[in-house]
């Protein structure tokens, strides 16, 4: 049984979202659950790489000023376990997918400026043997910046059964 079938895991969860430091008594007050019961679950979670805890850190206020979505098209196609990881060494990508369509690779990159942005991309990724042509587009302004609904996810696996 997965982690997400369990309604106790998803309170957990969603009470992580909204504050990654709460302490498990405050979360075994919240749901009214032992306090070992809960570090046990959170164990679990984080073991089966279910949950990850990290600061979430806005850009803007850090010094992040060029922020980017990056589309990139690889030929000949038996470059891109190569391009991957390549890329995934670069500390400027923050997401990195293969994607469906005329591109094959999307990557979100976080640079200081636009200097840093232009180094990066003619430099380093442009340079990449198979990397073929490129799309990037600016993030103007950051609208929403959220982890994903869990009632989502449970409304899912709940028309599967």
């Amino acid at each position: 049984m997965s982690a997400l079938d369990d309604e106790l895991d998803y309170q957990i969860l969603k009470l992580l979202q909204k504050d990654g430091r709460m302490s498990f008594t405050e979360i075994s007050k919240e749901i009214n659950v032992a306090v070992s019961t809960i570090r046990h679950r959170y164990i679990n979670l984080i073991e089966d790489g279910t949950l990850q805890i990290i600061g979430r850190v806005d850009p803007n206020k850090i010094g992040f000023n060029a922020y980017a979505s990056v589309l990139i098209s690889v030929k000949p196609k038996s470059y891109m376990k190569t391009i991957f990881e390549e890329l995934a060494k670069l500390p400027e990508i923050s997401f990195l997918a293969s994607v469906s369509g005329d591109y094959d690779i999307e990557a979100n990159i976080m640079c200081r400026d636009m200097e840093h942005l232009n180094e990066l991309l003619g430099d380093k990724i442009h340079a990449m043997e198979g990397v073929f042509d490129t799309k990037t587009n600016m993030y103007m302004k950051i609208y929403k910046f959220a982890q994903p609904d869990l009632e989502l996810a449970k409304l899912s696996s709940k028309q599967h059964e």
